[in-house]
């Protein structure tokens, strides 16, 4: 029986986006600032996770959207339709991925403001091998048996996510037949990895390291999560739903989140621990009319529209606003510096990412929403 269930509007969605992207922005330009020699805190255990935290809350964040759009779908029409949904995909994630993938690889390396420690290597050695699965669309597994040109290293990301959308709209098409979905996929995942460890053919601890690296980057259970959120929601489960809005329940789960992050403590599993919080803060956020915490500030509903462009240029910001301090103002540092070149790296690409929403990504968004949309 189909149930004409209309579609449901998420309120400060943009704002857990603007959010995740900033944390991966601090990560990156301490990170950049290390690698370059430059005074900076990338050893400090807060700065060490907001990257992974920032990702981590991409994820939840794209479960429990993606799911819940995928569970209306099958609730208003009786069915997904995977062909649709597959394309709405290529034409929201794939341009820009391209994009930073043609320039990491055959423009910046030509421009000397986009210099970076190391890169020669990337660029020349297992060269075919690497841009193989990045065409593919496996910037994760290109990143754990080859590593990456620095610019376009944080694409591992967008690999992960896209392996989830190859699992999840079959789970929800046909969930009688999940087990048997799901083991076919990880057996496909291990053996696209056995395969290409084959084919680096390293020795036995650095094997051990890139399975480990792949297992640390390929939170799918992160994403579930998310999915699972969705689903409470979805079905009106309120016995569960009361309990995780309550306000004396916010402020707790708000507190213990905070105090985690800001001790930089680090524990086996603390990235799924983190998980859990990050799915309450997007339940509430999202769905309950009495949050405790509001992100509906129109610099952060732009922000999370811009998000997609901005997590994936900012590395290149980064390096070029850091280069161009030690060409112009190669004797400055202090407080000042460090200042302006958050400002700087933060606002550039910010910029970026705008130019590339409103005149790449905007119209194949309203092009993809009229040819595929349901």
């Amino acid at each position: 029986m189909v149930v004409d269930k209309k579609k449901r509007y998420f309120p400060n969605l943009n704002g857990i986006r603007a959010i995740a992207a900033t944390l991966v922005v601090f990560h990156h330009l301490e990170q950049a600032k290390h690698a370059l020699g430059i005074a900076n805190v990338y050893d400090m255990p807060i700065i060490q996770h907001a990257g992974r935290l920032g990702v981590g809350l991409f994820f939840v964040l794209s479960g429990f959207l993606i799911t819940y759009l995928l569970l209306e779908e099958r609730g208003r029409f009786g069915d997904v339709d995977a062909k649709k949904f597959y394309l709405r995909r290529v034409f929201r994630i794939w341009p820009v991925y391209f994009i930073i993938i043609g320039l990491s690889f055959f423009v910046f390396p030509h421009i000397p403001i986009f210099d970076y420690p190391g890169i020669e290597e990337k660029l020349t050695v297992d060269l075919p091998e690497r841009l193989t699965l990045l065409l593919l669309v496996l910037p994760n597994f290109a990143f754990v048996l080859y590593d990456l040109p620095y610019w376009c290293a944080q694409t591992w990301s967008i690999g992960v996510e896209e392996q989830f959308y190859y699992l999840w709209p079959w789970l929800i098409k046909y969930p009688k037949r999940r087990i048997p979905i799901f083991i076919f996929f990880l057996a496909l995942t291990a053996g696209l990895l056995y395969l290409g460890l084959e084919m680096v053919n390293p020795s036995e601890e650095t094997r051990k390291s890139m399975i480990t690296t792949f297992l640390g980057q390929f939170r799918i259970q992160t994403m579930a999560l998310g999915g699972l959120c969705a689903w409470l929601v979805y079905k009106d489960k309120t016995q569960i739903l009361n309990f995780v809005f309550r306000k004396d329940i916010q402020i707790a789960a708000y507190a213990i989140m905070l105090a985690l992050f800001f001790s930089g403590v680090h524990f086996f599993g603390f990235l799924e621990v983190y998980a859990v919080f990050f799915a309450f803060f997007v339940l509430n956020v999202s769905c309950n009319p009495n949050t405790i915490v509001s992100l509906g500030h129109p610099v952060m509903n732009h922000l999370g529209k811009v998000t997609y462009g901005l997590y994936l240029y900012h590395v290149a910001v980064i390096v070029v606003v850091i280069n161009l301090f030690e060409m112009y103002a190669p004797g400055w540092r202090g407080a000042g510096y460090q200042a302006v070149l958050y400002v700087l790296s933060f606002i550039g690409s910010v910029a970026v990412a705008t130019f590339s929403y409103n005149y790449i990504e905007k119209p194949l968004l309203a092009y993809k929403d009229r040819k595929f949309g349901r």
